[in-house]
C-alpha cells in the first residue's frame, strides 16, 4: 500500500509518499481503507519532535512510527475474528494518536479504540478533521464547566480546536467573543460567535469586556496578559504548555489563592468522544472548517502550509479522490 513515512526527524521534507506493507489485522482489529485524513498540529510536532522531550514518546535518535497520521475517515476493509461492533462496509472515522498511521491506504484500529460510524450527511473529506480540534475543545467545555449564558473568550478562533470552540460553545448557550484577524472575521461571525475582536486592528488582551472563561486556542498568550480580562473566580485556559511550561505549573499554584485561575484542559481520546462529536455533528452543533485539500502525493506541501501559522481549521489528505 501507499503511505506516508519518515524514517528519521525533520522538516516537511523528510516525508515521502513510498510503498508500505498493509497492516496486519489482529482479533480486535478493525482494517479501515482510508479515503481522506488530515496534517494537523500534532503530526507536525511529532514528524519534527519538537519539543525535544517528545522523542521520550517517539523514539530518542529516530521515529518509532515511520507512519503519522492522527485522523481519518474511510471504510471498513475487512474485521478481526473477535470484533463484533463493526463489520465491513461500515462509514467510519477517528482519532489515532499514539499509533498514527493514517496517513496511509490502510489503517489497522483497535475495535475499542476512538472509532465510531460516520454521520450519514457528511463526506469523507469532511469527517476527517472532525476529530482532532473537536477533542481539545470538548476538554476546554469539560474543565472549565461553562454554563448557558456565561462569557467565553476564544482566541485563535480559525483554527481546527478554535473553530470547534466557537460552535460547540454556541451549542451549549454561552456568549462568546471570538478572536481572529481581519480575513477571516465574516467567517467567524458564520460560526457563531456574537462578538469579533479583529487581532490586526487591535491587541485582545486590551478589550474592556471582561470574561468568565479565556481560551486561547493557538497558545501564544499567557495567563500574565490575559488576567485583566477574566472576571473574579474566572478561568484562562490554554491549548499549549506555554513559556517555561507555565499553564502546567499554573493551575497549581493558583489553586493556593482566590480568584482569578489556571487550568490545563488534558483531552479525552476514546470512542465515547468521536461518537459524541459524530452526534455533534448529526445535531448541527458542530461542523469541522476545512482550509485546503492535497492528494497523498502531495503531503508534504500540506505539512508546509500548516507551519505557516496561518490555516483555517483542517488540512484535508485525500486518499481515495471522491466520486
Amino acid at each position: 500500500m501507499k503511505a506516508a513515512v519518515h524514517s528519521r526527524y525533520g522538516p516537511p521534507e523528510v516525508v515521502a509518499v513510498a510503498e508500505v506493507e498493509k497492516p496486519a489485522v489482529g482479533a480486535d482489529d478493525v482494517l479501515v481503507r482510508v479515503h481522506a485524513t488530515t496534517v494537523n498540529r500534532t503530526d507536525c510536532a511529532y514528524r519534527a519532535a519538537k519539543p525535544f522531550f517528545m522523542r521520550a514518546l517517539t523514539g530518542l535518535t529516530r521515529p518509532r512510527r515511520l507512519v503519522l497520521g492522527t485522523e481519518y475517515a474511510g471504510v471498513v476493509e475487512a474485521v478481526g475474528g473477535g470484533v463484533m461492533s463493526f463489520a465491513v462496509g461500515d462509514r467510519v472515522f477517528g482519532y489515532n494518536e499514539g499509533e498514527f498511521g493514517a496517513h496511509a491506504e490502510y489503517l489497522a484500529v483497535s475495535q475499542g479504540g476512538a472509532i465510531a460510524a460516520m454521520p450519514d450527511a457528511v463526506t469523507f473529506e469532511e469527517a476527517a478533521p472532525a476529530t482532532e480540534g473537536a477533542h481539545y475543545a470538548l476538554a476546554f467545555l469539560r474543565v472549565a464547566r461553562v454554563r448557558a449564558g456565561q462569557d467565553v473568550l476564544v482566541h485563535g478562533a480559525t483554527g481546527a480546536i478554535g473553530s470547534a470552540a466557537v460552535q460547540l460553545l454556541k451549542h451549549h448557550g454561552v456568549t462568546v467573543t471570538a478572536v481572529c484577524d481581519t480575513a477571516r472575521v465574516e467567517l467567524v461571525k458564520g460560526l457563531g460567535a456574537d462578538r469579533v475582536v479583529d487581532c490586526t486592528a487591535q491587541d485582545f488582551t486590551e478589550d474592556e469586556q471582561r470574561y468568565d472563561a479565556v481560551f486561547d486556542a493557538v497558545g501564544k498568550s499567557t495567563f500574565g496578559r490575559c488576567r485583566r480580562l477574566l472576571k473574579p473566580g474566572g478561568l484562562y485556559l490554554s491549548s499549549e504548555l506555554g513559556p517555561g511550561w507555565q499553564n502546567v505549573l499554573l493551575p497549581l499554584v493558583t489553586l493556593l489563592f482566590r480568584g482569578r485561575k489556571v487550568k490545563f484542559p488534558f483531552p479525552r481520546q476514546n470512542q465515547e468522544i468521536v461518537r459524541h462529536i459524530g452526534e455533534l455533528i448529526e445535531a448541527g452543533g458542530f461542523r469541522p472548517v476545512i482550509d485546503r485539500r492535497y492528494p497523498l502525493e502531495r503531503i508534504a506541501d500540506a505539512y508546509r502550509y500548516v507551519e505557516t501559522g496561518q490555516k483555517t481549521g483542517g488540512v484535508v489528505i485525500t486518499v481515495v479522490p471522491p466520486n
